[in-house]
């Protein structure tokens, strides 16, 4: 074989480049920056007692790296203001500590924390058929989510893979905690940017979000420990007073 067939070949092979070739891929976008987030009073009380129900700190990561944009907006520190005062003053880093905490005590509330709870509630208000199951209604997971919601909400659940699955059964995509908390990001966006409601209103998805049940005093109860930078210097200060009057003998 000659030299210059030789060439010819190698120089079809590169598709005759003189110089380096450029990825057209685009660089990934860097993740958000997070921050650590207090325990909600449920999570420390299952830790002192050592309950294995308690809140994974990768829940924690995971919602503060993808926390939709909408939820750090003017519009959101509108509907969160009783609860965080601060939240329009706060970094972006700081807003996304303080949904973290906020889905742990909604988690709390609605499932002790739970990732692989399943409840069949009788009230009239929730059990009815689920379109997507053709049952009555399961409410499931950290956040307590139906089916139905993957085509209210486009949340990320599988039925025809779950349906072979056990009940309670960690692998159904329903009870996988990351698809869970983002079903529960589509929910509140829906209810705080698409609606234009506050954090806790009579229409909200969850009951526990509906002033005056016994689910939103469970919820209440969970935010009294809100990220510290939400608050005005002297409310933070003062709720650090009673915390170690409550801790002192």
């Amino acid at each position: 074989m000659s030299r210059t067939f030789v060439l010819i070949l190698l120089l079809g092979l590169t598709g005759c480049s003189s110089g380096p070739t450029q990825s057209s891929a685009k660089p990934a976008a860097p993740l958000p920056k997070t921050a650590p987030t207090p325990p909600t009073p449920i999570d420390e009380k299952k830790i002192e007692l050592g309950s294995p129900k308690t809140w994974d700190p990768a829940w924690t990561d995971f919602i503060e790296k993808s926390l939709p944009a909408d939820l750090l907006s003017p519009r959101a520190a509108r509907a969160v203001r009783p609860y965080c005062p601060r939240f329009g003053e706060l970094s972006n880093t700081d807003k996304r500590a303080f949904w973290a905490y906020t889905f742990q005590a909604l988690a709390a509330a609605e499932a002790g924390l739970n990732p692989t709870s399943d409840v069949h509630h009788t009230a009239a208000a929730v059990n009815r058929r689920d379109p997507v199951t053709d049952r009555l209604s399961r409410q499931e997971g950290l956040l307590q989510l139906k089916y139905e919601d993957a085509q209210r909400y486009d949340c990320p659940f599988d039925y025809a893979a779950d349906r072979t699955l056990p009940a309670r059964d960690p692998n159904r995509t329903i009870l996988q905690p990351d698809r869970n908390l983002t079903c529960g990001f589509l929910i509140m966006q829906d209810q705080i940017i698409v609606h234009g409601h506050p954090l806790v209103t009579r229409d909200s998805y969850w009951a526990t979000l509906q002033p005056g049940t016994r689910g939103h005093r469970v919820f209440r109860e969970q935010m009294v420990n809100v990220p510290k930078d939400c608050l005005p210097p002297r409310r933070a200060a003062a709720r650090e007073r009673r915390r170690v009057r409550r801790r002192t003998p």
